[in-house]
């Protein structure tokens, strides 16, 4: 999502950025358009790694989590989950100086029309820009008294773990999962990695079996990752804050499971999955399985197949299909013929 709302903004009436002091950035993805802000001022604060990484490469300074509260403005990029929302406009009342302007920006179709009868009713709103099917206005910050309910509360999805809103299936455990570790082989033994860990449901499934060594939970969110931590105390779980398709363990897996997921924005993206596949083979010893779960509609068998010498579709339910898969095909030496029996892997994103 594209923050030219701002950039329009700002161009109208430069004087509304303070000259002098940090802005803190809620919410930027490796698309957000920030180049009406000072780069040297920005603190970007961005917990999905692939964004995360993107954001610092391109010479901003950026973390997981926010710090400070001395901050001479602030954005908050609207996420299209409204508890989320409302707690970084929490977030970012509480970490600016008194009366200095805290933005939001977002579109229609994640709420900013909520967002601004929600924040008439607590502050002052001078005026808004309406702007590519989205909107952008401010309010005055330093008074995060006005927002005290609007803090995330934590939430039990389950009896024994917490999580917050903004993680994926905060506050149940998702319908994919259960059947994935119903069907799980109780004899399930080895190193196992879980791709797209989230809140560390699933994988405290898989620790209750008594021949698994280890387990890394690879997640790109760093709040879900945070929860996990929290969620999962058993020692033999190591917790990796990455970008799943992109993991790289220090030795190779006998098990992975994975329930990935399959939107970047609101489209399906069925790539993605495809992406975690490839990365399950990758990670996996030559004789090494995948226990995966997807719903019903995306289309990942010619992944699996083209991946793994053996796939094999496990009963599901009407809204997902369960996977087991093994034997990860391995690319060929370089210069050697590849092998007529061989698939090939898609290539990730």
């Amino acid at each position: 999502m594209k923050t030219s709302r701002l950039s329009t903004l700002l161009d109208d009436a430069p004087d509304l950025l303070p000259a002098e002091g940090t802005v803190l950035v809620l919410g930027p993805r490796a698309g957000s358009d920030l180049s009406a802000l000072p780069a040297d001022r920005v603190r970007a604060v961005q917990g999905f790694r692939p964004d995360h990484d993107a954001l610092a490469a391109q010479g901003y300074k950026v973390t997981p989590e926010p710090a400070g509260n001395d901050h001479a403005a602030a954005l908050v990029i609207l996420p299209r989950s409204r508890a989320e929302g409302r707690a970084m406009v929490a977030e970012a009342a509480a970490r600016v100086r008194p009366g200095a302007p805290v933005w939001i920006d977002g579109q229609k179709t994640d709420g900013i029309d909520t967002m601004l009868r929600d924040l008439r009713g607590r502050a002052e709103v001078p005026g808004s820009l309406v702007k590519a099917h989205g909107r952008i206005f401010s309010f005055a910050g330093g008074e995060p008294a006005r927002f005290a309910d609007w803090q995330a509360q934590p939430l039990t999805p389950a009896e024994g773990f917490r999580t917050w809103p903004g993680v994926f299936s905060a506050e149940a455990v998702d319908r994919g999962s259960l059947l994935l570790a119903a069907a799980l082989p109780a004899d399930l033994k080895g190193r196992v990695a879980d791709l797209g860990a989230g809140w560390g449901w699933l994988a405290a499934q898989v620790l209750g079996r008594p021949g698994v060594k280890s387990v890394d939970l690879v997640e790109a969110d760093h709040l879900a990752l945070a929860c996990a931590r929290a969620n999962v105390t058993d020692p033999r779980a190591i917790f990796h804050w990455a970008d799943a398709t992109q993991f790289k363990p220090e030795r190779v897996c006998d098990v992975v499971v994975m329930n990935p997921p399959f939107h970047q924005g609101r489209a399906a993206d069925p790539s993605l999955g495809a992406s975690f596949i490839a990365a399950a083979a990758r990670v996996l010893s030559p004789a090494g399985v995948l226990w995966m779960v997807a719903n019903r509609h995306l289309p990942y068998e010619a992944a699996l197949t083209g991946a793994f010498r053996e796939v094999q579709e496990l009963p599901g339910d009407g809204g997902f299909k369960l996977f087991r898969a093994s034997h990860p095909h391995r690319a060929p030496a370089p210069g050697s013929a590849p092998s007529p029996h061989r698939g090939v892997a898609r290539r990730r994103r």
